[in-house]
């Protein structure tokens, strides 16, 4: 009975055959650089494929753990770098916030101080004349005046004095004012009135605003005189007659007179 070799799909690949799938396996992974030079030594020897695949595949497991390693410290770093840069961008905006609110506050500070002070200003009062004296008083009596008494103050002044308003208010008159002379008349924040005569130029118009110690004119010896001062009164109005004590009425307002 003569027997025949098994052909067909189901033949079993020869010794030779099987060798050299081995090989061109190990080839393949040695040229993707997975076995590298650790398989170069077992193909040498002629290891065992089943071993040869096994340090394939553990090397490969060991450097694509390195690279995962890497990639998790690289992205750790990058997620610390982001941390501390959004951190620190967070601490600079609280710091810019804090510093616009502290110069707004400084600044509702320096409006309210100011506003203060322009109020402080407004109710304060000067004398009309710096550094001088009251050289006649009020209610004075004589045929000097037509009312017979002295319906105000003068205060001795050379003529070319600086003469000022003794508080804030505006000019109601400025001009000339017959037996007074060269005149001005201001109506004061408070309502009253004052009055500066016989001066021998003015510095305000009717209108016009002034603050405390601004000057007005100068001293003269205009008008109804018999020399160069500064004749003042307070007032109820603008109108001649409605005079009270001018100097009772600057020492209500603080003035050392």
């Amino acid at each position: 009975m003569a027997f025949t070799r098994a052909t067909g799909k189901h033949r079993r690949p020869s010794r030779m055959k099987r060798t050299t799938n081995r090989t061109v396996g190990v080839a393949a992974l040695a040229t993707t650089g997975v076995v590298g030079t650790l398989a170069a030594p077992a193909l040498a020897a002629e290891s065992p494929a089943e071993q040869t695949l096994t340090q394939a595949i553990t090397i490969g497991d060991t450097v694509a753990d390195q690279i995962d390693a890497q990639a998790a410290a690289q992205q750790q770093a990058a997620d610390e770098t982001a941390a501390r840069e959004k951190a620190e961008a967070a601490a600079k905006e609280r710091a810019k916030e804090a510093a616009e609110k502290a110069k707004k506050e400084r600044e509702v500070k320096a409006r309210a101080a100011r506003a203060a002070e322009r109020e402080r200003l407004l109710k304060s009062y000067t004398a009309p004349i710096s550094g001088s004296y009251v050289s006649t008083g009020y209610k004075a009596g004589g045929a000097v005046w037509s009312s017979g008494s002295h319906t105000g103050i003068d205060f001795h002044a050379a003529s070319g004095t600086a003469v000022h308003a003794v508080g804030a208010g505006t000019v109601v008159e400025a001009g000339w004012g017959g037996s007074y002379g060269n005149e001005v008349v201001i109506k004061m924040n408070d309502g009253t009135f004052t009055q500066y005569g016989h001066m021998s130029s003015l510095g305000v118009s009717v209108g016009q605003t002034v603050t405390p110690g601004q000057q007005i004119g100068l001293s003269g010896a205009t008008g109804n005189v018999t020399g160069a001062h500064l004749h003042f009164e307070a007032r109820t109005s603008a109108e001649y007659g409605s005079d009270i004590d001018p100097l009772a009425y600057l020492r209500q307002h603080g003035v050392n007179v």
